[in-house]
């Protein structure tokens, strides 16, 4: 994996974790996905001092559903990316974004799945 170093974004300090583009088109297009579906509704993106959130919303004034969190630090342990449930439950967690977001990809398959 390339290992690259904060560039400077306007807003953000040097000392925040953020993610990466290719990260944001992968978390993005399931996003697309979930909202063309009518589950999702909004999202937030918080950069803070030791994790990335990508919280994910039903509707904006409540609680976030999932969170996707990048934290560096636990890169060479149980891998740096991670989906959390509501109740703070981790539900996947890996080395690999595209992998640990698989466990969201089955709950949108069961949701577009109408029984007869």
């Amino acid at each position: 994996m390339n290992m690259q170093t904060n560039a400077p974004i306007p807003g953000v300090s040097a000392d925040q974790v953020v993610f990466h583009r290719t990260e944001l088109n992968v978390i993005l297009s399931l996003y697309g996905r979930f909202v063309a579906a009518g589950e999702w509704r909004d999202y937030g993106i918080s950069s803070l001092r030791e994790v990335a959130i990508f919280s994910v919303f039903r509707r904006s004034a409540e609680y976030p559903l999932y969170r996707i969190e990048k934290r560096p630090k636990l890169r060479n342990k149980q891998g740096m990316y991670a989906v959390v449930g509501m109740d703070g439950q981790v539900l996947r967690r890996g080395h690999d974004l595209k992998t640990v977001l698989r466990v969201l990809e089955r709950k949108l398959i069961r949701s577009v799945d109408t029984p007869d």
